[in-house]
């Protein structure tokens, strides 16, 4: 009797393989790769835009006195002042005095504006980022000095209501700012690259 062989059939029971799995090809890495990049790129640039136009908004409301916290009627051009409001209620710190001596000086409300509108505008136009850090940053510790939030009390030793002893909404905004000039957040939705081959800018690597 002849013997057949037939082929085999699989019962359902497989070794195991050790091959390696496959590996993405040198352009899908690429592209994956790039792709983060304009996703970190975007995102960066919208923080950037927001943040702009949270410091343009100040300027614009105590210029013109929008009725948002500047009263309608009060704002700089109908001889309101930007800084005698926020600077002579300071209540706390060890600037306390000093801050209320600076309150609806000429000189204070027009670093202050322009320090807002300059800072807005770097920040939308995505110029100038590190300019913008730095003045910023210098606006934003002041203001928390004259909010001091480490004080439990005020002067008058009522409750300070402080939720939180050192980080507060200013020097997050600081943080924000140093990070937008350090990640050249200008160069996605904005003029950052156009703006950083300017020959002066060029030569001069602070003002980018």
């Amino acid at each position: 009797m002849a013997v057949h062989e037939h082929p085999h059939r699989g019962s359902g029971f497989h070794l195991p393989s050790f091959r390696r799995p496959r590996t993405a090809s040198a352009s899908e890495s690429a592209a994956a790769t790039t792709d983060i990049r304009a996703a970190r790129a975007y995102a960066l640039a919208s923080l950037r835009l927001l943040t702009g136009f949270v410091f343009l908004w100040a300027f614009l409301d105590k210029t013109f006195g929008f009725g948002y916290a500047t009263p309608a009627g009060k704002g700089w051009i109908d001889g309101g002042s930007p800084t005698k409001g926020f600077l002579s209620g300071v209540a706390a710190g060890p600037l306390e005095s000093t801050f209320h001596s600076w309150a609806g000086d000429t000189w204070a409300d027009w670093l202050f504006m322009l320090g807002l509108l300059g800072v807005g505008l770097a920040l939308v136009a995505g110029v100038a980022l590190r300019l913008a850090a730095v003045a910023g940053t210098v606006m934003m510790a002041l203001m928390w000095t004259a909010e001091w939030p480490p004080a439990k009390h005020l002067s008058d030793g009522s409750a300070s209501m402080s939720t939180n002893p050192f980080a507060d909404y200013h020097l997050v905004y600081a943080v924000v700012l140093i990070v937008l000039a350090l990640t050249a957040a200008g160069d996605a939705l904005g003029l950052g690259r156009v703006w950083a081959r300017l020959p002066f800018v060029r030569t001069n690597g602070w003002l980018r």
